[in-house]
């Protein structure tokens, strides 16, 4: 077997793909007569939240003994994540009578990613999918007014083009995915 197929079946990425898509489209049926930008965020939370929690092995000392590098798959895993939730998201929008933006869902789904990989790097990748599930849910009882507070808090829930929303999301993503690719999940 290649490294590839291994790596893929230890951080179990078939049933994880597997209920990204049936998290994905769920959400999407649901909501698409009122597909909105909240529903998008609710949308790739759901989907970054499932298959974040491959993000660290069934043992973590062989993964920190292997004889081939893990930084360069840690990252490639995490981007991963964030570019097959996005362009879930992006397809099965296209199935119903309205869109959001793609700049939104490229923001969302890296800054979400991001959080997983600090999630996975402070508790474990067993709890990667955490911190984008508490954003998400602490960011929709946040008050939205126009204060930089509040957008930076409701990131994941701001139009296209909002500064401070994008700059979260781009910080959230790089400290993310700086941490989980340096360090990897915790034991």
């Amino acid at each position: 077997m290649r490294w590839a197929t291994l790596y893929a079946r230890s951080r179990q990425l078939p049933v994880a793909f597997a209920a990204l898509l049936v998290a994905t489209s769920g959400v999407w049926f649901l909501g698409r007569d009122s597909w909105n930008a909240v529903l998008v965020a609710l949308t790739l939370t759901t989907a970054v939240a499932v298959a974040a929690i491959g993000l660290s092995g069934q043992d973590p000392d062989l993964d920190r003994t292997a004889a081939l590098p893990w930084p360069i798959r840690r990252f490639a895993h995490l981007a991963l994540i964030a570019i097959v939730a996005g362009a879930v998201v992006l397809g099965v929008q296209e199935l119903g009578p309205s869109a959001v933006d793609a700049s939104i869902i490229v923001r969302d789904a890296a800054g979400l990613a991001g959080l997983a990989g600090l999630a996975a790097t402070m508790a474990g990748g067993q709890f990667g999918w955490t911190l984008p599930l508490a954003w998400s849910a602490v960011s929709a009882l946040v008050p939205r007014d126009s204060s930089t507070l509040s957008r930076v808090l409701t990131w994941a829930l701001q139009p296209a083009g909002t500064p401070a929303a994008t700059w979260t999301a781009v910080i959230l993503a790089a400290t993310g995915a700086a941490a989980y690719t340096t360090w990897g999940g915790r034991r």
